[in-house]
């Protein structure tokens, strides 16, 4: 099949490690690195646009002076969380193709897991993937259908969907919910990865959050972008980038100081 059929120019020869395939609506879809690269910076400039992402100096959960800052709640309309669902799924995908992850249904931490997963899972079930997802509560119910859970019963390789990760708890409690059913934590899906290394400033961690969790429970955590992503984009040398060039050096000394 002609690569360029469905209007996607593949630069080089495809190569069997660096092609996984998506099957949506009957069609075969080619993703190589440079496709999930332009994914990925397409994600910051959407982010951007939406107000999600901005620069400047914001004080974080640490206390720390950060040049950026990340708020997946601004994703606060129909047309924008269908657009974000579209970028999760579509990395979810590329995930699972590349052997990286493989899921069976998609569970999302209340709160802003619960959005999410959901809308993740109906733009999954767009790309010819149905897959079932579940939330759960703060509180346990005890009326009605009562318990934590809600949604699909979690059964086989779940995959948490939530916007970041800082300290990691509702990871962890998702890890403990998911394997209480009786279910495998098959991974974690966040929207940017902020790579940074947690604790006080006289003693950082080696690793980051994110690979803190990796390494504790044994599952992948997959992001959308993540902090090298950023700036990859603020050098590009696009007419965003360029306005945003006097924010360039605060990032490269924060990723200096804080990036695992």
């Amino acid at each position: 099949m002609d690569s360029r059929v469905l209007g996607i120019e593949v630069c080089g020869r495809l190569t069997e490690d660096c092609r996984t395939t998506l099957w949506a609506t009957n069609a075969v879809v080619f993703f190589c690195a440079s496709a999930m690269d332009r994914l990925r910076q397409e994600f910051i400039e959407f982010a951007l646009a939406s107000g999600v992402l901005s620069f400047g100096e914001f004080t974080t959960k640490a206390g720390r002076k950060s040049p950026y800052f990340f708020n997946a709640g601004l994703f606060d309309r129909g047309a924008t969380l269908a657009r974000l669902a579209q970028f999760y799924a579509r990395t979810l995908l590329a995930a699972r193709d590349s052997g990286r992850v493989s899921f069976d249904m998609l569970f999302g931490p209340a709160y802003k897991g619960i959005t999410l997963a959901s809308a993740t899972a109906v733009a999954l079930a767009g790309l010819g993937v149905d897959a079932p997802f579940a939330y759960n509560r703060k509180e346990a119910k005890d009326h009605g259908e009562g318990g934590r859970l809600v949604g699909a019963p979690l059964a086989g390789r779940v995959v948490i969907v939530d916007d970041v990760i800082s300290a990691g708890t509702s990871v962890r409690e998702s890890v403990e919910l998911i394997s209480g059913a009786g279910a495998t934590p098959a991974g974690v899906l966040i929207a940017l990865d902020r790579k940074e290394r947690s604790g006080a400033e006289e003693s950082l961690s080696s690793p980051s959050a994110v690979q803190e969790i990796e390494r504790a429970y044994g599952i992948p955590v997959i992001a959308i972008a993540d902090l090298d992503d950023l700036f990859a984009f603020l050098t590009s040398g696009s007419p965003r980038a360029t306005q945003l060039a006097e924010h360039q050096p605060a990032v490269q000394s924060y990723r200096q100081r804080y990036g695992a």
